[in-house]
Formats: structure tokens, sequence, C-alpha cells
């Protein structure tokens, strides 16, 4: 279809007229029986040929697969190309060795085991390597579901680091999945970094609200410590919601639970090859989400992460064309979210298209000096990311403020 012609996709069309529902007995299943982590189970729930299942078996080897039943039962089984399945199920794209495993500088900007610093105000928590739904898009996939060499090891440690560098007014944990931590550990996190005085607020990064929203609905010690903890210091969820399909009436009744909590819940969607990268189905989530009350932050351009770039990863030039026609249909809540990139040398955002070159901005970045330049570059058909090696003294790069 046309980017520029406004209609209504497939995959919006199915969830217009055909809403997915959990059987009764699954919808009332305790959260911790939800999870779904071989491929004999996943063929009770989605058949699969023998040369699918030989498939699914090689890639699960170096990625491994988990979902949930819940969000199983999101997925259209009459389209083999249903967005949801692509997020979650395994597929031949990901032995495609095109890309890096960290395209965003983590490595570099690791203090101790756990514990990134790449932005001034920010410190990042790595808290666990594992997740309910391992994202087939993951630009975590060197360290999630297999190694725990990246993730922390020591609360202590990181907390002195925090409090010795009094600029960090806030601290993101995430992982993994934050919320895939047990509650008393959580607990812990909010009760050490709710009594440092120079942190303003509290993030946790968490695709729970999405792939398992009973895991917030049916824990009522998580919700009772985050509610009491909210009123210390201020709490944001981040979630990341994808497509409009996944804003079920559980999705919205976990969000609900957070808001009722005295939680803040931003949402970073990622933009997606075959996902949400026409403009109806991107204005649809942006609309979704602020009709449930949370604020569209980030769309990041999916990074080149190998087994993820060949699948999921738009051109520039594509991109903006989406994000642009899709904000035609959105009111200003709806569209205040920025289009960024998580490059090595900073987060930059994706301005849009001018003259045949592609303008961004630093949005953050660890040299400050950079903070909030202005740059355009000349862009191939296919390009969708900056070189590692990029600099702002690029030949074929524009300063332009």
């Amino acid at each position: 279809m046309s980017i520029c012609t406004p209609q209504l996709s497939k995959s919006l069309l199915i969830h217009e007229a055909k809403p997915y529902k959990l059987l009764k007995e699954e919808n009332a299943m305790d959260w911790k029986q939800q999870l779904i982590t071989t491929g004999e189970e996943l063929k009770a729930y989605m058949p699969m040929t023998d040369e699918e299942q030989m498939m699914f078996e090689d890639i699960t080897i170096k990625h491994p697969f988990c979902t949930t039943k819940y969000y199983l039962s999101l997925i259209n089984q009459d389209d083999a190309n249903d967005p949801i399945r692509k997020m979650q199920i395994p597929s031949f794209g990901e032995k495609s060795e095109e890309g890096a495993f960290d395209t965003s500088g983590e490595s570099e900007n690791t203090k101790m085991q756990g514990l990134q610093h790449k932005y001034r105000t920010t410190a990042l928590l790595l808290a666990t390597n594992s997740c309910a739904m391992y994202c087939r898009h993951c630009f975590r996939k060197r360290l999630v579901g297999l190694s725990n060499q990246e993730v922390l090891s020591n609360l202590e440690n990181a907390l002195s680091y925090i409090k010795a560098h009094k600029e960090i007014n806030n601290v993101l944990i995430t992982g993994g999945d934050a919320f895939f931590l047990p509650t008393e550990i959580l607990e812990v996190f909010m009760e050490k970094f709710s009594q440092v005085d120079h942190l303003n607020y509290i993030r946790f990064g968490t695709r729970l609200p999405v792939v398992l929203p009973d895991r917030i609905i049916q824990d009522e010690r998580l919700v009772k410590a985050l509610k009491t903890y909210s009123k210390k210091k201020q709490i944001y969820v981040v979630t990341q919601f994808n497509h409009p399909r996944e804003l079920t009436t559980k999705a919205a009744a976990g969000i609900q639970t957070l808001k009722d909590a005295g939680i803040i819940v931003n949402n970073q969607t990622v933009l997606l090859k075959g996902v949400n990268d026409e403009p109806e189905v991107l204005a649809q989530l942006m609309k979704d989400l602020v009709k449930h009350g949370v604020n569209p932050y980030y769309l990041f351009q999916c990074r080149p992460v190998k087994g993820v770039k060949h699948s999921f990863q738009l051109p520039f030039v594509k991109g903006v064309k989406v994000v642009e026609e899709a904000k035609k249909y959105l009111s200003g809540h709806a569209k205040r979210f920025k289009f960024v990139m998580s490059h090595k040398t900073g987060k930059i955002e994706i301005l849009g298209e001018f003259d045949k070159r592609i303008l961004f901005k630093y949005h953050q970045a660890p040299k400050q000096s950079d903070m909030g330049t202005i740059f355009s570059v000349k862009v191939t058909e296919k390009q969708g990311w900056l070189d590692d090696d990029f600099t702002l003294d690029n030949e074929d790069l524009k300063k332009i403020g």
C-alpha cells in the first residue's frame, strides 16, 4: 500500500473485527503457570510442521524461546504474517549474521557489572537476564536468556556508585524484564533507592503489562509496595506496546492497576518491519495508549542487532515517512513521542527528510558539547543506522546547529 494513502491495514481490520479472547480457564490461571518455553509446549497452542519444528530447535539453541499463554492467544492463527506472531515466534531471519550484538555501546559505558552510566543524570541497572517473553527483536540478544555475566551482582556497590555521583537524578532498573524478578527483590530496590536524596524518581523497564498483565493484576504484594514507595519517590514504569492488538482489556486492567498505585506509565515503541510500519497501525497504537492513560515516550529505530536487523529494521527513508504520515492522524498528546536512535554516540532524534538528506538531533549524549546539535546525513535507500565510527566531523555530514 502507499504510505501516503490513508486506509485500514489488514492487521487493523483483524483487530476491529475479530478480537481474541483467552479460554476461561486460562484467563483465571495463576501468572506463574503462564510460561511456554519449549517447542513441545508450543505445539499444543500452535501447530508446527516437522520442518518448522527443526528450525525452531535450531534457532533456540542460540536464541532461547519463552512466551506466555496469554500472549500466544493474541495471535491470529489464520495469518502467517501476523505481527503478534512475528514478535514472539522464532523465524529463519534470526540466523542472519548482519549487524552486531552491542549496537549502543553498552560495554563502553559499564562502570561495574550490571551498572551503566552513559548519560549524566541516569544510572541504568541490568537487574536480570530473564523475561516472561523473549522478544525476537530484542536488542540485548547477546544477554537475555543466555548469560548473567552482565547482570548486577552486588547492589550495595551499585548503590555506593550512585550515591557518590550526585549528578544522577534517576535510576532505570531493567534487564531482561525488571518485573519478572521476585516481588521481594523489587521491594529491596525500591527501599534502597527511595532513600537516596538526590534521586528524583525511579524507573522500572518491563514488558509484563503487554505479555503477562496478570503478574501485576494478581500480585497484591507488588501493588502494595508500588503504592507505598511511589509516595516517597515518583516511580515510573516504562513498557513497550508495539501494536494496537496488544492493548487488550486485560492489558488495560494491568495499566489501571499501576496507575491506581500512583505509578506513571510511559511507553517506548520500537518501529518494526511487518509489525507497526504502516502509518495507520502506528497511529492507532499511539491513540490507544493515550486513551488508556499511557504516555507515548520514544519510538525507537530498530537497532542493527545480529538476528534482528534482517527481519525487523526499516531504512531511515521509509521510517521517517511512516512516522510523519502517522502523525497526521494524531492529536498533540498522541504525537509527543520522539523518533530516536540509541546510537553508541548518544540518543539521536530522527527529525525527518529534507533535500534527500535525513535530519538528526542529539537528544542525549555522553559528550555535553554534542547535546542539541542538529545535523544532516545523505543516506542510501537501504540505510537504517549510522556507522559505529560516525562523528560530527564526517565529510558527508552537514552540521546545522
